[in-house]
């Protein structure tokens, strides 16, 4: 879905209750696939003390407050559901309110995971304007699926990769988060490769 000025205008009036100073803050959003190694990545980049604001959590919690399972199908249920009753920027509105209670905490260098909505990006580029730097973590598609299968939390089936993959592109619009991507890290290498990767951009970017 695309993102016209009166949305990013309307969105735009739902943050002033928490706006924060965010004139020496810097966010780094990891985009990419289910699979890619965007957690990995963002782990990484927490154990070097960075705090984190993940979009999944907002859903998650969410499903916690309703007593339901994280499943792919209540996820999908949830987002919609919350999309119907608070607008289709929902989660980013509340992901920006988590980054500037971060920031009036005294954080200025700020990671966040899970951005995948054209529509989230539209959002966080129009909040963070120069502030804002997207990693795309990428691999090939087998490869991602092998992942999604071992992983000790949620493993899932080859059947259930596939839907998670065409829901992220169809209703999700996540493509093209990731092809304007800033930097791209491919990770089909070792652990120890796309952590070199990320600390060259993190130089870059003076992160």
């Amino acid at each position: 879905m695309s993102l016209t000025s009166a949305n990013v205008a309307t969105a735009s009036s739902c943050y002033t209750t928490y706006m924060a100073d965010r004139s020496n803050a810097k966010v780094i959003a990891i985009v990419g696939m289910s699979g890619a190694g965007k957690s990995a990545a963002t782990d990484y980049l927490t154990d070097k003390g960075y705090p984190k604001v993940n979009f999944v959590n907002v859903i998650i919690d969410a499903l916690r407050e309703a007593n339901l399972e994280p499943t792919l199908e209540n996820e999908k249920m949830m987002r919609d559901k919350l999309r119907r009753e608070e607008g289709n920027d929902v989660v980013v509105v509340r992901v920006v309110e988590q980054i500037d209670r971060l920031i009036e905490a005294g954080q200025h260098r700020i990671i966040v995971d899970g951005m995948g909505a054209w529509l989230a990006y539209k959002v966080m580029k129009h909040e963070f304007p120069g502030q804002l730097t997207t990693i795309a973590i990428t691999a090939p598609r087998r490869l991602r699926h092998r992942r999604l299968a071992t992983r000790p939390d949620r493993p899932l089936t080859t059947q259930e990769a596939d839907a998670r993959d065409y829901d992220e592109i169809e209703t999700l619009n996540k493509g093209g988060v990731i092809a304007i991507a800033d930097y791209f890290v491919p990770n089909e290498g070792s652990i120890d490769d796309m952590h070199r990767q990320l600390e060259g951009i993190l130089a870059e970017v003076e992160f």
